[in-house]
C-alpha cells in the first residue's frame, strides 16, 4: 500500500525542545511537551541529580540525559530550552541560553534581581531569539475571557482590581523551613502581579506596601518564614488594586482575579473544580483541585503550545497565528512582574508604601490623579 498525497520531507520539522531541571514543575513541562504539545518533541533533559532525569526520561521515551545544563546548550539539533531549576539559577541560564542560540522559556520568576535579569534579557535582545516567561494564567479559558471582555471596555476604565492565590494545605506546610525567604513574593505572588498587570494593560505599576506575616506557621516568624501576605498596589491610570496570597487553603487551590470599572465588573477563576454541586442533608458541597497541575493542566500546556509555534515561525520564517489580546508573557512582563515583587518585600522591611523600581515614579502618579 502507497501513501496518498502526502510526502514526509513536507512535513514541518517538530521544534526540539531541552528542558533544564526535572523537579516538580519541569517533569509536568517535560510530560506536556512529550504527550500533549503538537508539533514539539523533548530532546533532552538536564539535571544534576541525573537519576531524577534518567527516571524522567524513561517514562517519555527516547531522551538525551546529561547532567551538565551545558551540554543541553551546545546542542545543535535543540532549538530551544525550557528552564525549570531552582528561581536562582534562571538569569545566568537565560543569558547561557541566548548565546548559544537558544529560544527560551523561563518559569518564574525570570531573576531574583533587576541587575541580573537585565543582564539575562539584554542578551536575549541580542541574540534575536524568543522569550517567554512562565505566566500560565493568561492562557486559562477564564482569564482569557475576562481579558478579552475588559479590552473590549465591557467594565469600562478599570478603577479597582483584585487577584490572590491561595495554596491548598492542611493548616500546616511541609518543609516549612526549608522555603526559601521571600518565596511569598518572588514565586507566588508574582503570579498576581502578572494578572493585575496584564488586566490593566497600557498602565504601569509605580507603588506598592505590602503586609505579610507567618500565620500557617507562627513557629517560624522569626526565621523570617512568610505565609500570608497582602499588597496595595498603585497604578499610573489612578486604578488601585490589591493582591493576597496564603500557603494553606483548607478547601483545595483558589485562584481568582477581578477587575471593577466605570462601567462594571469581570471576573475569572473559581474555588471549584466544576460548577457541579451536591445538595445533601449534609449542606451543599463540590469538588475542588488540590494541586496547580490539575487547575491550570490546560494553561501549563497551552503556554508551552504557545512557546513552540513562536520557536517555529521565528526558525522556520512563517506567520504565526494571532490572538484577539495581547498574550505571551515576554521580557517586559518578566521584568515588571519582578520590579513589584522585589518592591514588595523592601515595602515589608520598611514597613511603608515603596515605589516600583525602573518603572514610572509615584509622580506620574500623582500627576494622574490629581493628588
Amino acid at each position: 500500500m502507497a501513501y496518498l498525497n502526502q510526502n514526509s520531507t513536507d512535513l514541518p520539522l517538530p521544534v526540539r525542545i531541552g528542558l533544564i531541571g526535572s523537579g516538580w514543575m519541569g517533569a509536568f513541562h517535560a510530560e506536556s511537551i512529550a504527550r500533549r504539545v503538537p508539533g514539539a518533541v523533548l530532546a533532552a533533559i538536564a539535571d544534576p541529580n541525573v537519576e531524577s532525569a534518567e527516571a524522567l526520561a524513561r517514562s517519555l521515551g527516547p531522551v538525551k540525559v546529561t547532567a551538565n545544563a551545558e551540554d543541553v546548550l551546545a546542542d545543535p539539533e535543540i532549538d530551544a530550552v525550557i528552564i525549570a531549576s531552582p528561581a536562582r539559577f534562571h538569569s545566568s541560564l537565560i543569558a547561557q541560553a541566548a548565546a548559544a542560540g537558544k529560544h527560551v522559556f523561563c518559569e518564574k520568576p525570570a531573576g531574583q534581581g533587576l541587575d541580573e535579569l537585565d543582564a539575562a534579557l539584554a542578551a536575549v535582545e541580542a541574540a534575536g531569539v524568543h522569550f517567554q516567561v512562565g505566566f500560565n494564567r493568561r492562557y486559562a479559558d477564564d482569564f482569557q475571557a475576562a481579558k478579552k471582555d475588559l479590552a473590549a471596555g465591557v467594565a469600562g476604565t478599570p478603577q479597582l482590581l483584585r487577584s490572590l492565590t491561595r495554596d491548598p494545605g492542611n493548616g500546616s506546610i511541609p518543609n516549612a523551613a526549608r522555603v526559601p525567604a521571600w518565596t511569598i513574593f518572588l514565586e507566588t505572588l508574582i503570579h498576581d502581579f502578572d494578572t493585575l498587570n496584564w488586566f490593566n494593560e497600557g498602565a504601569e505599576p509605580v507603588e506598592v506596601y505590602a503586609v505579610a506575616d507567618a500565620l500557617v506557621e507562627p513557629g517560624l516568624r522569626d526565621q523570617g518564614f512568610l505565609d500570608t501576605a497582602v499588597v496595595t498596589i498603585r497604578y499610573t491610570n489612578g486604578a488601585v488594586a490589591v493582591a493576597e496570597a496564603n500557603f494553606s487553603a483548607l478547601y483545595g487551590y483558589d485562584i481568582r482575579g477581578e477587575v471593577f470599572g466605570s462601567k462594571g465588573m469581570v471576573q475569572a477563576g473559581r474555588a471549584t473544580e466544576t460548577a457541579a454541586r451536591r445538595y445533601t442533608a449534609d449542606g451543599m458541597s463540590a469538588d475542588t483541585p488540590r494541586l496547580n497541575v490539575e487547575l491550570f493542566r490546560q494553561a501549563y500546556t497551552d503556554e508551552l503550545a504557545d512557546f513552540a509555534a513562536a520557536v517555529r515561525s521565528q526558525r522556520d520564517s512563517v506567520p504565526q497565528s494571532s490572538s484577539d489580546v495581547t498574550l505571551t508573557p515576554g521580557a517586559a512582563d518578566a521584568r515588571r512582574a519582578l520590579a513589584m515583587a522585589l518592591a514588595c518585600i523592601e515595602s515589608v522591611k520598611r514597613r511603608a508604601p515603596v515605589a516600583v523600581a525602573g518603572l514610572p515614579t509615584a509622580s506620574a502618579l500623582s500627576n494622574k490623579a490629581g493628588v
